[in-house]
Parts: C-alpha cells; structure tokens; sequence
C-alpha cells in the first residue's frame, strides 16, 4: 500500500491537477503512520478515522508538559480536555428517504504521533451513549470540524459502491495471486462499473440500480441476438448457414 502511495502518479487519470485538492478518505482500518506520512508527503491532504488507542498530544500543553506525559491515547486526549466546548452539527442525508442527522464535535490542534501537526475531532450522534464517538484526524489546518465531519461522510459513498461491485460484478471474485493481476481485476471491474452507468444503449436512463441496469442490458442483448438469427433464418440459404454456425460454435466448445 505504502509503495502504490508513493508511485501513484493521479496526473494520467485526472490530468493537472494541485496536490492541495486531494482529500484521502479512510476509516480506522488505514490508521497507520506510514500511511499517513506517504499521503502528507505528496502534499496531500486527510482526514482518517483514529483508533482509539492511537497516541496524539496537545499543541497547547506542549511547553509546560513533561515529554514522557505529553502523548496518550486519543480517548483519553478528549476525555482530558472536556474543557472544549461542543458545537452542533446539522446534516441532511442524501439518499432517496432524506433525513436530517444531528452530532455534537469537539476539535482542537494537536499532534499526532509519528506524523506531525493535525486537527483532532472527536465527534459523536447526539443523544448517544459514549461508546459511539468517533475520532478523527486531518492535516488540513484550514478546515472546520463541520467540514471535516462532512468529508468523512462522503466516504459512505465508498462503501456502498465496494457493496454494488461485489454484489454484481465479481469484484471479490479473484482467482489470481500477483499484485499487478489483481489490479488489473480490479480496473475491469470499474471500468464495468462505469459503463453500466453511462446509460448502455436500449437501456432506460431511469434505471438507478446497478442489478436492474444488468437485467436490462441481458434483455437488450438477448433481443438482438433473437433478431440476428431472424433475420439469418429470412435469408435465402440461411438456414443451413445458421446450422453451420451452430455446428462451428459446438466444435469450438
């Protein structure tokens, strides 16, 4: 992971672009220091989900904190500040049944261990029970707690489409052992992906689902081989050509 970071060169899929647009999105899974490092030395930006057991210290508390005090883990970083102050943040969802969600954050500058300056949040859905609260970090210092709740959002997304590549189109179907040919598996399976949503021709544009959008596109399909035999069969000597297409396709076999 950490040498596809450093080799991935996003100029031949999106073009020129500044390094200071890129946001990584990751949950607590990718928390790793030599994740975060290689993504902050291409002057990327994140905003990753911590452990909770992941070391930060305060910006703050730096100079009049023994060094051996300073880190701890980031739970217990927010339970020691519970002087910041919550601030609510509204959301409305944007699925077919919209929703409006509400969480409460707590944010701050602080340090995270082996990776450098960052912004701490601690957010959580409001009327919830403590065991739910998330923690995140981001090494844009720009950014509020709200956009940062917000982007990490966004990574929803992510896991719905992971869910919609598996379900239909073989993305977990990997019958290979090199790194280069389980790539190359995973860019066909985009690259499906990305047609089935470009509205295939005999395809209704209406169709949101991915599973229907195959269904249709295998009615589409299977009318037109219906009417290429027709059309063979109305021809003067078709049917024997046809047999002898049928023959050839059971030799092949």
């Amino acid at each position: 992971m950490i040498d596809y970071l450093r080799q991935l060169d996003l100029v031949d899929s999106i073009g020129s672009y500044d390094p200071r647009d890129v946001v990584v999105l990751t949950d607590s899974g990718y928390d790793n220091k030599k994740i975060e490092t290689a993504i902050a030395n291409k002057g990327w930006h994140f905003i990753i989900a911590l452990g909770k057991t992941r070391s930060v210290k305060s910006a703050t508390l730096a100079l009049t904190t023994p060094q051996s005090k300073q880190w701890c883990p980031i739970a217990t970083f927010f339970r020691n500040h519970r002087w910041l102050k919550w601030q609510t943040i509204r959301i409305t969802t944007n699925g077919t049944k919209r929703k409006r969600m509400e969480f409460r954050a707590r944010d701050t500058i602080g340090y995270l261990r082996y990776v450098g300056q960052v912004q701490l949040v601690c957010s959580e859905l409001r009327n919830r029970p403590e065991g739910r609260r998330k923690y995140f970090a981001c090494n844009d210092m720009r950014v509020t707690a709200r956009q940062i709740i917000l982007g990490y959002r966004l990574r929803w997304a992510i896991e719905l489409f992971h869910k919609t590549v598996k379900q239909h189109l073989g993305f977990e179907d990997v019958a290979t052992h090199g790194f280069d040919a389980v790539m190359s598996h995973v860019h066909w399976v985009y690259c499906a992906y990305i047609l089935l949503h470009l509205s295939p021709p005999g395809v209704s544009a209406e169709v949101k689902s991915l599973g229907d959008t195959q269904r249709q596109l295998q009615h589409v399909l299977a009318n037109n081989e219906k009417r290429r035999v027709l059309q063979k069969l109305t021809q003067i000597g078709g049917v024997q050509r046809y047999k002898d297409e049928l023959r050839q396709a059971l030799a092949a076999a």
